[in-house]
């Protein structure tokens, strides 16, 4: 009904035109006084001519109609299929489209390449800056190591964020030790831990889970940093805590005592680009040892944990602490 009644909106002309043909047929006969049996007579053939056309002319127009609405995805993987014009037009509408589409696929395939070379140029990049990070690593002590070593975070994060976007298929899903996970991320972190007086809470988990080692391994990473980067340092004896725990009944939990997260910013913490209220302050007063904020590292996790199938959120409490916790016992997306 709802296409019929679409159909005499757009017809509506062409439908007026016979009764206002009628009246004044009706018109000149009542006044020149004709008989009138031979005009009503000539209506009702026209009439019912008519009615024959505007149904067969309706079945064509609702035919055209819904092939049109399955054309959709056919165009959008090819728009050469549209189908031939039938008048002039449909041709001029089909020569516009044509034109605008071309031009759209010329500007797509040049934003490609131009995507394709800067991401090689920042791979190749990447890993070149690698080897001098390293080797200043091996020279340096204190503070200054954990400066190289936030410059590797950053170049780490640039390339896991171009491999994301490239959206390469490299996960190796297999049954994984969380506590070799998890003593790796910490020895990356343990010169912070020392130097800045903050007490680790961790006893082994002795448990698997069905992951990704490399990649679970990165989001750990990101969720330590972010830990310690919001965790103030205190003067000995008294110390801030960072504890990673396992809830039933596969839940990765990485808690701190830092400053929180404000009840406003934290259904977006995981927002590409977002820095809310906290990083702004470290973009403004950083702490010594403390990190700028980037906006990417929760984004980089949630896309991660998003592709292996795991489920990560946050809970906080300003001037408290916060706790991330990576649901792992949700069936992973990607296999081997």
């Amino acid at each position: 009904m709802q296409i019929f009644l679409k159909y005499l909106q757009n017809h509506l002309l062409g439908l007026l035109l016979p009764p206002i043909w009628a009246l004044f047929l009706f018109t000149i006969f009542w006044l020149y006084q004709l008989p009138l049996f031979t005009l009503f007579y000539a209506l009702l053939v026209c009439l019912l001519i008519s009615l024959l056309f505007i149904a067969v002319d309706y079945w064509r127009w609702r035919r055209l109609h819904l092939s049109m609405q399955g054309l959709g995805v056919v165009l959008q993987v090819d728009y050469h299929q549209l189908p031939p014009p039938k008048n002039l037009l449909e041709q001029d509408w089909h020569d516009i489209f044509m034109e605008v589409c071309d031009y759209k696929q010329q500007q797509l395939e040049t934003m490609q390449a131009v995507c394709s070379n800067m991401t090689d140029y920042f791979t190749v990049w990447g890993h070149q800056i690698k080897t001098p990070l390293a080797a200043l690593r091996l020279q340096l002590q204190g503070e200054p190591l954990e400066q190289v070593q936030e410059i590797e975070s950053y170049v780490e994060m640039l390339l896991t964020y171009l491999h994301l976007e490239a959206k390469a298929s490299d996960y190796v899903i297999r049954q994984t030790d969380l506590d070799d996970v998890v003593q790796q991320a910490v020895r990356h972190f343990a010169p912070q831990f020392i130097r800045r007086h903050l007490r680790l809470n961790y006893q082994p988990f002795g448990v698997s889970a069905l992951t990704d080692a490399r990649w679970l391994l990165f989001v750990l990473e990101q969720v330590l940093a972010n830990a310690l980067k919001y965790t103030p340092d205190v003067a000995p004896p008294q110390e801030n805590t960072i504890t990673i725990s396992l809830e039933p009944p596969l839940t990765l939990c990485v808690a701190d005592t830092g400053i929180g997260i404000a009840p406003e910013d934290l259904a977006r913490i995981f927002d590409q680009g977002y820095t809310g209220q906290n990083g702004r302050a470290l973009d403004t007063v950083s702490l010594p040892g403390q990190q700028k904020a980037s906006g990417l590292g929760l984004y980089l996790c949630q896309r991660i944990c998003a592709n292996l199938g795991h489920r990560i959120w946050a809970h906080s409490v300003l001037d408290e602490g916060t706790v991330i916790k990576i649901d792992l016992a949700s069936r992973p997306q990607i296999w081997e």
